[in-house]
């Protein structure tokens, strides 16, 4: 007998039984979508990490400031007096001695007020330098960045990022417009593209809202915007640390290596430069974004190996389904077995005719699983907030799997039909 016979045969036993046919396909279905939306969820979170990751720069050690009432020590508050915490003398030694570092980019943070026109907000300043652009991959959606005449001249220039541009500019390029900071006026000579980081991504890897931020040069904020009461010597009193902090002291310093094979060994000079000018006090933290990459990474593994079980058990529980269904439909289609061997049907015929039936059901289940699947993916990213991505590997791995079930569980039911005998079906009741 022909396939395409086989094949009408086995159309027509699943007509009969629409239902029930329905039933045996929905553990198919369910499968199938929780396979590509786990896969979608775990491919999505895969990308924001290494997209986050690139912000921070995979050549970059990041060395945060840490405040005094992070320090875990008893005599910590007493022993901190002797460090002057994180300061540019840190980054200049650093780069003097650190023969594996490329440059060093400071950052200072202070949230200020800051109007335009009518509008009046609040934003948070990044006083930084001209390598800050290259060392975290950002791009200019517009205009320029400030230079190294900008730092010596204590300039009031600024480049603010697209969210402030989207807020209070829409409608007019912000480039040579004006911008009030506090009680001064600055030019905006630059705006900074885009940078898409996520509210988990940016808690679980400390970083913010860059689109919110405006940088300017860290000596403008230094001596034209710290509000503190300088006192002599090029210090003043810190109210958060309760203590004189230098005048030159920084909320970050990234050092950006020469090759990232060197990282750690570099990470590993710079915090024993740092241990030996800030006497033993752990007043700064070191972070390698290499290094939150694989723990990231190892905990994406975990999440899509649980992912792909529950999914797999979604599959295994549709598989036994059909298996379920299939041998029931030869119990009560004994005696139509029996006819059709009596009128010359071989064994081959029956078992292709059963294994149709399986395919069919787990095909046409597999179909309806990606449609499935679609949606579920679309409903995650729009009400869940998670970037999602479905991949065409993750479709094709669905619907292989799904073929492979119905298969695996109709050989047995399909074997057992084709193995009655055919006086004992015509007999059958």
């Amino acid at each position: 007998m022909r396939y395409g016979e086989s094949f009408k045969i086995a159309l027509k036993g699943l007509q009969s039984n629409k239902l029930r046919a329905a039933l045996t396909m929905l553990g198919i279905v369910f499968g199938v979508a929780a396979v590509i939306a786990m896969m979608s969820i775990g491919e999505g979170a895969r990308q924001e990490t290494l997209q986050q990751i690139e912000l921070m720069g995979t050549n970059n050690i990041i060395i945060n400031r840490v405040t005094l009432s992070t320090l875990n020590s008893p005599g910590a508050f007493s022993k901190a007096s002797f460090s002057t915490g994180l300061t540019l003398k840190d980054g200049n030694v650093i780069k003097e001695m650190n023969p594996l570092v490329q440059y060093i980019i400071p950052q200072r943070e202070l949230t200020l007020p800051c109007g335009y026109k009518s509008n009046l907000f609040e934003a948070k300043l990044v006083g930084t330098t001209p390598d800050y652009i290259e060392a975290f991959n950002s791009r200019l959606h517009n205009g320029v960045f400030f230079n190294d005449y900008h730092i010596s001249s204590y300039s009031n220039v600024c480049v603010i990022g697209s969210g402030i541009k989207d807020k209070y500019f829409r409608f007019e390029n912000p480039v040579r417009k004006k911008i009030k900071i506090d009680q001064l006026w600055f030019d905006i000579i630059g705006v900074i593209a885009t940078k898409n980081v996520s509210a988990a991504g940016s808690k679980g890897l400390g970083l913010r809202n860059f689109d919110e931020d405006i940088y300017i040069p860290i000596t403008t904020l230094m001596y034209k915007l710290e509000k503190k009461v300088i006192q002599q010597n090029n210090y003043y009193f810190n109210e958060d640390q309760q203590k004189f902090v230098d005048r030159n002291s920084v909320d970050q310093l990234t050092v950006k290596v020469k090759d990232s094979d060197h990282l750690v060994e570099a990470a590993d000079l710079v915090g024993r430069i740092l241990e030996r000018r800030h006497f033993g006090i752990k007043d700064y933290e070191i972070i390698l974004p290499e290094q939150l990459l694989e723990q990231k990474q190892k905990t994406q593994q975990i999440f899509n190996i649980v992912m792909g079980a529950i999914a797999g058990i979604s599959l295994l529980v549709g598989g036994i389904g059909i298996m379920n269904i299939m041998l029931a439909n030869i119990l009560e289609r004994t005696r139509e077995i029996g006819v059709r061997r009596a009128v010359g049907a071989t064994k081959s015929d029956v078992l292709t005719q059963f294994m149709f039936e399986a395919l069919t059901i787990s095909l046409i289940g597999g179909i309806l699983g990606i449609i499935l699947g679609f949606i579920l993916t679309s409903l995650i990213s729009t009400y869940a907030e998670w970037n999602t991505i479905i991949s065409p590997f993750s479709i094709l791995l669905a619907f292989v799997v799904s073929v492979a079930t119905g298969l695996i569980f109709g050989i047995y039911p399909a074997k057992t039909a084709a193995g009655k005998n055919p006086i004992d079906s015509l007999r059958y009741e």
